[in-house]
């Protein structure tokens, strides 16, 4: 007798049929589809969850590949998005679950719109910032957040259950001055930690899904190199402004636009409010008379001599090789947002 694609983890008693049908009903965020996130896609997609929202705003790029398991050189030569190049890969892994890409920034205009229809989103991101705002929408719609974190050679675990235990900002406290911690771009990234805190991470979202009793209530840290792994738990504190006293001020500190590094490029996006009415053929129409344009399928490139970018439909642009935010969005005022006034 032929068995199905999903046997040998239908005959794993925690799962089970019924537990493999709460899988297929599943609806999964992952916000940020590098190292992590992308790791954690494709057990997820393998598993059979039937719904998998990718969210990522950057393109595949070859110093991805040391640690990226979904990419491919020829996603580097075509300059695919990741969303879409995870899309396609995970597409071609399992034809049965339905894949929705979102080649997007996640940002206070837009992040509870992206995960007020799921059951759990799960952390594949490169950023604290970001992380916190994801952390502050999640207690506001009491969704349920898988957080994880590598850098170096370690990385933490935690499971963030509103109206259950602590969140983020117990965890780590607020949100530390830019510079002023390690990231991926100062002191490196292994890709056994990445591979290891995702497995975590697609664990622990599965489990939500199925509403297992395993479900982790600690924090994890563990380090790939140095041969540690370490269960803590976490106190929820009263006095956290968010899970605690329930201010969510990064959600409602909106601006016109907004700057981010980003991490391992020489670069700053900037991501406009999105309105509905950025006019993208109009605007590349106008670069064109500015500098040189190519279009790609998901983008345009703009050069001149003083400027550098990547412009994306939804308004959201790369400016390349600027050392600050505020002189990327001197070049955006200029070269993007004049264009729509």
């Amino acid at each position: 007798m032929q068995v199905g694609r999903y046997h040998r983890q239908e005959i794993f008693y925690p799962i089970g049929k019924e537990g493999q049908e709460k899988l297929a009903a599943g609806r999964v965020c992952i916000i940020g589809i590098g190292a992590l996130g992308g790791s954690v896609a494709a057990m997820l997609a393998q598993a059979g969850v039937g719904y998998l929202r990718l969210i990522d705003r950057d393109i595949v790029e070859l110093t991805n590949l040391q640690r990226q398991v979904l990419f491919t050189e020829q996603d580097v030569e075509d300059q695919v998005p990741k969303a879409e190049a995870a899309r396609e890969h995970l597409s071609r892994m399992n034809s049965e679950i339905e894949i929705d890409a979102r080649i997007i920034d996640a940002n206070p205009y837009n992040i509870e719109k992206l995960i007020t229809d799921v059951d759990v989103v799960v952390d594949g991101l490169d950023n604290l910032e970001t992380r916190y705002l994801l952390n502050e929408a999640c207690q506001k719609n009491g969704i349920k957040y898988v957080y994880g974190g590598v850098v170096g050679s370690g990385g933490m675990v935690m499971n963030v259950l509103p109206g259950d235990g602590p969140c983020l900002e117990c965890l780590l406290g607020p949100l530390p001055e830019e510079g002023s911690y390690d990231t991926c771009d100062t002191v490196g990234v292994i890709s056994p930690i990445t591979n290891i805190v995702a497995s975590y991470e697609a664990a622990e979202a599965m489990k939500i899904l199925i509403g297992s009793e395993s479900l982790l209530h600690q924090a994890i840290s563990v380090d790939a190199w140095d041969s540690y792994t370490e269960f803590f738990d976490v106190d929820q504190d009263p006095e956290c402004p968010v899970c605690g006293k329930h201010q969510y001020t990064r959600l409602e500190h909106r601006q016109k636009t907004y700057s981010a590094s980003l991490c391992g490029h020489d670069a700053y996006q900037i991501t406009p409010e999105d309105d509905g009415s950025f006019n993208y053929d109009a605007v590349v129409a106008a670069l064109e008379q500015e500098g040189t344009v190519e279009k790609k399928k998901f983008f345009t490139t703009f050069v001149n001599d003083e400027a550098d970018l990547k412009l994306f439909p939804d308004g959201r642009a790369i400016i390349n090789h600027v050392a600050s935010g505020e002189a990327a969005q001197e070049v955006f005022a200029k070269y993007i947002d004049r264009q729509e006034r």
